[in-house]
């Protein structure tokens, strides 16, 4: 192996596996990206078969507010006294066989992202894998109502012909770079294949997202190729959007706000400096990057 970080417990077999990555962190706006590929971990039944001990490669203690270093603790629960649980980052790796799929399931290194990313082209190069997916989403101002769009980066202009087809948009965007980008970046020396499809998400919609994350699984299994029962995901999306319009009709002035939006993302306006709409959403503390 590459790395010592890099643990593995069983050799699946497989005939011409695809990667398809999920990041808690930065792009998991809605948990778009972990709710999609613990989704597809489940439904598949895919198991796992090796994972990158986060020894080294994340920040808990950083300085500053309560709110801000809270981000970079690990999670646990206390309940009458007793500790149920202490969550520390978990990077694992699932298999598929029968769908030659392997799925990794991870959280964003803080630190040492050369040497996590090595742990993840190992297992390309273990398995042979030639192509990598990441799966993604970000806030911005999209209406409840409507499919999210899915923004797409490539490593290369033969992928961005072949994705022109699923109905993605291609990114632009100047600003801090996160992992998902280095690694594509990454691909180029390694004659891998790799593309990022980042799903824009209801600004103000906060917390885990059913209906995105539902619309996200569906376009990716085409992407794929693989056959998955999606209803009860479907159900799920259609009671949370119920519920979610429910709520909006009793603030008049989000109501009519949305309504605006809806309008304007039915004419596919793309400019994230939508006046009014932006700077009432960051009235209400909700940013719009």
């Amino acid at each position: 192996m590459a790395s010592d970080k890099l643990r593995m417990y069983k050799t699946p077999k497989f005939r011409n596996p695809r990667l398809l990555i999920g990041f808690s962190g930065w792009m998991d706006g809605g948990d778009v990206s972990t709710g999609t590929v613990k989704g597809l971990i489940d439904k598949l039944g895919a198991e796992k078969f090796a994972e990158i001990d986060a020894e080294g490669f994340y920040i808990y203690s950083f300085p500053g507010s309560m709110e801000i270093t809270a981000l970079f603790r690990p999670h646990t629960k206390i309940e009458n006294g007793l500790i149920k649980w202490f969550e520390a980052p978990t990077n694992a790796f699932y298999c598929s066989e029968e769908n030659d799929l392997i799925l990794f399931l991870g959280k964003e290194p803080n630190l040492q992202w050369e040497e996590f990313v090595k742990c993840i082209f190992s297992v390309c190069a273990e398995f042979g894998v030639e192509m990598i997916y990441f799966i993604g989403s970000v806030a911005g101002l999209v209406p409840h109502t409507r499919e999210p769009r899915l923004f797409c980066s490539a490593s290369n202009t033969k992928l961005k012909e072949a994705f022109q087809h699923y109905g993605v948009k291609f990114t632009n965007y100047e600003g801090p770079a996160s992992i998902v980008t280095y690694l594509t970046t990454s691909c180029k020396q390694r004659d891998l294949s790799m593309v990022s499809l980042v799903a824009t998400i209801p600004a103000y919609v906060q917390g885990n997202n059913p209906k995105c994350i539902e619309a996200v699984t569906r376009r990716l299994v085409g992407m794929l190729g693989i056959q998955v029962e999606l209803d009860d995901l479907r159900t799920i999306s259609d009671e949370f959007e119920k519920k979610l319009s429910d709520i909006v009709e009793e603030q008049p002035e989000l109501d009519s706000n949305i309504h605006k939006l809806e309008e304007d993302y039915d004419n596919e306006i793309f400019n994230s400096e939508m006046g009014d709409l932006k700077k009432w959403l960051e009235q209400q503390g909700i940013r719009v990057d």
